[in-house]
């Protein structure tokens, strides 16, 4: 298993990280990730709030640089091997929620 909480929105080159974490498992092997969860919805409740600069800040020094969906994260395991794809949205309702976990299986 690899474990990798709140790193993939601070990656540079999110493809080698995933391959990377790929390459480390064994078949059968399970990669947990969390990060920040952005989807359509809390996007928008932060534009309409008048808090999107304030979320979405590009003054943060080495801060967030990719902002992941369930979609594109998704999008990015597949693409690395990973079969099995799952998602928990975590913290507050669903369509708001502050994260999301993926769990992904190499085969």
């Amino acid at each position: 298993m690899v474990l990798s909480l709140e790193v993939v929105e601070h990656i540079y080159a999110p493809r080698h990280y995933a391959r990377t974490i790929f390459d480390l498992l064994s078949g059968g092997g399970l990669a947990i990730l969390s990060t920040p969860y952005h989807g359509y919805w809390k996007n928008l409740a932060l534009a309409l709030s008048g808090r999107m600069d304030e979320h979405f800040t590009a003054l943060w020094d080495h801060g967030h640089i990719k902002f992941w969906s369930v979609r594109t994260l998704g999008e990015l395991l597949r693409e690395a091997g990973f079969i099995d794809v799952r998602f928990e949205r975590v913290g507050r309702v669903p369509a708001l929620a502050k994260a999301m976990i993926a769990v992904a299986t190499k085969p």
